[in-house]
């Protein structure tokens, strides 16, 4: 084997980094996930993501902030922070997260609903529209609402409790007449104990002034817009109190309490 000419090197070197750069630069149909539900269900609240790294991944998503401090809402590339108080924020790039979900959304199937439904016939609905339970949907609905109640969660302190117990201080907000989007996605029985199987929501007002983790609502005219996938990113943490805890418990039940 002749040996490699340190120009030869240099070039093939810079040709990696361009590669690297380019790719990393790609929009993809990845869903990238930050940690798991079952990890906040049992506390693991530090947040070991920055904001900057999410927009990398994705500019629509949900999540929440460091020490549960509120609920996040990810859509057109801005990221927002709803607190407890129920003041949106913008978010800064430095900001970290201990549970996220976002990719860069790409609609795929628009459909108009019409007639009067709540949150539970709105799910309906969408489960009759879907082509496969068996994959990840993106889901925006755009439309002025008769009623949202949503809600926001304070930050919580260490030892931090588990998620049922915190959302026990939660605060809700009712809104009425609302224009706004609500975002979020749905997720496959089969990631269990990963994500949420089924629905999770979150809604933020068109003047990006109210928002929240949604609870209920009522729609009678709306668009929603579908975006499949079936890339599934997950990054766990390495933080001390994610490899210290017991994740191998059945928080069904639990979870339906805290985010239904």
């Amino acid at each position: 084997m002749r040996p490699i000419r340190p120009t030869t090197m240099l070039l093939l070197f810079a040709s990696l980094l361009l590669a690297g750069c380019v790719h990393h630069g790609q929009r993809t149909d990845t869903l990238y996930q930050t940690s798991t539900i079952d990890a906040l269900m049992e506390g693991v609240y530090d947040g070991t993501t920055s904001f900057g790294e999410l927009r990398k991944n994705g500019d629509f998503g949900i999540g929440t902030f460091h020490a549960l401090d509120g609920e996040m809402i990810g859509l057109d590339g801005a990221f927002y922070q709803v607190k407890a108080d129920g003041t949106v924020l913008d978010v800064a790039d430095d900001a970290r997260t201990p549970f996220a979900v976002v990719k860069f959304f790409t609609p795929e199937k628009v459909f108009t609903i019409s007639g009067s439904r709540d949150l539970e016939g709105l799910m309906r609905e969408l489960d009759a529209l879907l082509p496969t339970r068996n994959a990840f949907y993106a889901i925006r609905i755009e439309g002025t609402f008769p009623r949202i109640k949503a809600r926001s969660v304070p930050a919580q302190r260490t030892p931090y409790p588990g998620l049922a117990e915190a959302v026990k201080n939660q605060s809700v907000f009712e809104f009425s007449r609302i224009r706004g989007t609500i975002i979020g996605f749905r997720s496959p029985d089969f990631v269990r104990g990963i994500n949420l199987p089924g629905y999770h929501f979150h809604f933020i007002s068109g003047d990006r002034k109210a928002g929240g983790h949604l609870l209920d609502c009522r729609i009678e005219n709306a668009s929603v817009v579908l975006d499949e996938t079936g890339d599934f990113h997950l990054v766990l943490p390495g933080s001390d109190q994610f490899r210290r805890s017991d994740l191998g418990r059945d928080h069904r039940r639990e979870l339906d309490t805290a985010e239904r």
